[in-house]
């Protein structure tokens, strides 16, 4: 009976040990700057980039060839981009913009999570009003998503 179970529990196992998954991330953009003056989104990349050619090996710790990678080379061109709403408003926080943007955020991980992807990390961090000085801000989020490699 013991070998049953263990046949049991390999041939059920396994499978699930040998998964692979493909990754996506999903970053979401939130403007804090008063009036509506900054610019919100959430981006998804729709173009792969091979990290691998954009990854340099430093043998000596001062001696690097990052130079000989361009920054218009790591750009891609192709991405969605979706319209959010700021946080603040020209009277302070906006609540209804809040929603309204927490609306889209669910929209799209309902959107995504029908495409077979699982939400399994979200991150955050933000770059916030420091005074009378600084106007400028920016909340920024990102979620990560996988799926079994098809």
């Amino acid at each position: 009976m013991r070998r049953f179970y263990a046949f049991l529990l390999s041939v059920v196992a396994l499978p699930l040990w040998a998964q692979q998954y493909e990754y996506k991330v999903v970053t979401i953009v939130e403007s804090i700057i008063p009036m509506g003056l900054g610019r919100s989104r959430m981006i998804e990349a729709t173009q792969p980039l091979d990290v691998d050619q954009y990854t340099l090996e430093r043998t000596k710790g001062t001696d690097t060839k990052m130079g000989a990678i361009g920054r218009r080379q790591l750009k891609i061109d192709r991405f969605k981009e979706t319209k959010m709403l700021n946080f603040f408003s020209a009277t302070g926080i906006n609540f209804r913009n809040i929603a309204s943007n927490d609306a889209l955020i669910t929209d799209k991980i309902n959107k995504l999570a029908q495409e077979g992807w699982e939400l399994v990390f979200v991150t955050s961090g933000v770059e916030s009003h420091a005074g009378s000085g600084d106007e400028e801000g920016i909340f920024i989020t990102r979620l990560f998503f996988r799926r079994v490699k098809q």
